[in-house]
Parts: structure tokens; C-alpha cells; sequence
């Protein structure tokens, strides 16, 4: 195995006259033996359209262009979509899309470029942009079968906990409702280039054909689960009762009949249980204050 080759990187950067940024959160793979198993991970085939977000200096791309019919490596920053176009051959697997993924329509991106063909993600994402990408990925529904994704180790343990033990959040269970999420594999900070203050962990979220629960309204489930981790310290009836404007007495009610006793917390609750006791909040909240 390869080790990272710190110097050819920064080279090719320079070449470009491209200086890592913070602001943009990037940390550009040197290790060579990190890619290829990403690639493998992702499962992409020549009847596969891989959606790449922050290619940065093309490392993942190049493994990804191997396999895949076809990839759509979306950078925001001009330099290194200048970089790229430069670095790959034309008429190619590959297409730099010159855009901010946070803004742009995922659906209408893959069906003009990638019409037809079955579709995953592939990226080695930017720490400050992990979640809101995951999310926006999720809650939009876009047309992905998979994520394989390298995020920040402490990231990956929230995102890919189990809904109800310690370490579970809000993200997690906005997760685990879209998706089955599992740990792939660690990379060491010594991986990128410049080295990052934490480690990292690829991760796999294989979207689900339907969510584990039915919760009707899912606008309202999100908010209320929201409201139920804001205050992870307080007993659900206590963060349910301040982040959604309820009468206190109304909220233990609606845990008492969910079966749950008074002082729970939310992050006891798996799935299930958050479900339920939903049901029972939105149940006392449409009958209102009693007379």
C-alpha cells in the first residue's frame, strides 16, 4: 500500500494556484489506498451515475470515472473546477458541474445529466457542510439509491447510531428515518492534505423504500423530535413542553399514554417510541386547552 504523497498534491494545487480554505472546508486526500475503497463501497457500475459533492483535486473522482457510466463531480469553488477540467481527459465519465450542491436541484441536476440511469453519491464532504447535504439529500427525496460518504469521525458515530442510545440525536433519527446508515471504515487526519485536527470515517446510508414509521404529517414529527433533543439534559415533558409552546401537564399526559414513565428523556426512545409519543402530543394538542 501506497503512503500519502503530500508533495504531488500540494504541487498540483500550486499548479493552479489554489490554497487550501478553511472557509470552505477543505482537506484534500493524499492517501492513495483511500479512493479506490470508497469507489468499491459505493457500488457504481457502467449503468450507474455517481453524484460526486466537492471533488476538490479529483483523487475520488479519477477512482470513481473507473466504474461509473457517469459522474457529476459538483464543485462550488471555481479554482479547482478549473483544476479538474484540466486534470481529466475530455469526453470522459466525467462533468465538473460549476455549482453550490446547497443550492441546486439534485432531482433536475441527474435527470438532465444522468436521465435513465440508477443513481448514487460518492463524496468526501466538507465537515461544515455534512449535515445540511445529508439532510437537504434526504428530505428532498432525491432520486439516489446510496451515499457512501467520508465525514468526520465524531459525525459518523451520531449519524450512524442506533435511534435511542446515548450518542443518538436529532440528525440521527432524521436518518434513520430516510435510511439505513452504517460505519464503513476510519482515515486517519494523516490522510489529507493539509491534515485535518480530527479523524475521519466513510460511512454508507442505503436509502429506505419506505420510513420505519408512519407519522402522518412529516413536517410536524421533524419539529417535535427537534423540540424533543434541543434540551438533551431535561426530561422529554420539559424540552417537548419549551420547544413546542405546550402546557406541561398537557405533555406528561401524552407521555403517560405513550406508556412511558414521567421522567424519560427523549434519547431513550427509539423510533417506535418517538412515533408514539408523537401521536399522543399532536392528539392533545388538536384537542387544546380543557375547558
Amino acid at each position: 500500500m501506497s503512503g500519502p504523497d503530500t508533495a504531488a498534491v500540494a504541487r498540483l494545487l500550486a499548479r493552479y494556484e489554489v490554497r487550501p480554505s478553511k472557509r470552505l472546508g477543505q482537506n484534500f486526500l493524499v492517501d492513495p489506498s483511500v479512493c479506490p475503497r470508497m469507489a468499491v463501497a459505493c457500488g457504481a457500475d457502467r449503468d450507474t451515475a455517481v453524484l460526486e459533492i466537492g471533488p476538490g483535486a479529483g483523487a475520488l473522482t479519477l477512482e470513481l470515472a473507473k466504474t461509473a457510466g457517469k459522474v457529476l463531480a459538483v464543485e462550488v469553488d471555481p479554482r479547482l473546477a478549473d483544476l479538474l477540467d484540466g486534470l481529466l481527459p475530455p469526453g470522459g465519465a466525467v462533468e465538473v458541474v460549476r455549482a453550490d450542491i446547497l443550492a441546486t436541484d439534485v432531482r433536475a441536476l441527474l435527470k438532465e445529466k444522468a436521465g435513465g440511469m440508477r443513481a448514487v453519491v460518492c463524496a468526501n464532504l466538507p465537515y461544515s457542510i455534512t449535515t445540511p447535504v445529508i439532510m437537504k439529500l434526504l428530505e428532498s427525496r432525491a432520486p439516489v439509491e446510496s451515499m457512501t460518504l467520508m465525514v468526520q469521525k465524531d459525525a459518523a458515530a451520531r449519524l450512524c447510531a442506533r435511534v435511542g442510545e446515548r450518542l443518538s440525536g436529532a440528525v440521527t433519527v432524521a436518518v434513520d428515518y430516510y435510511a439505513s446508515a452504517r460505519r464503513l471504515f476510519d482515515v486517519p487526519a494523516a490522510a489529507f492534505y493539509p491534515a485535518p485536527k480530527v479523524d475521519s470515517t466513510v460511512i454508507r446510508l442505503d436509502i429506505r423504500e419506505k420510513p420505519p414509521v408512519e407519522v402522518g404529517d412529516e413536517a410536524g414529527f421533524f419539529r417535535f423530535v427537534a423540540a424533543a433533543f434541543a434540551q438533551r439534559r431535561k426530561t422529554a415533558v420539559n424540552a417537548l413542553s419549551a420547544g413546542l409552546g405546550l402546557p406541561k401537564d398537557a405533555v406528561a399526559a401524552a407521555v403517560a399514554g405513550a406508556g412511558f414513565e414521567p421522567m424519560v428523556r427523549a434519547e431513550a426512545l427509539d423510533m417506535q417510541g418517538l412515533a408514539r409519543l408523537y401521536a399522543e402530543v399532536e392528539k392533545r394538542r388538536q384537542q387544546g386547552p380543557p375547558a
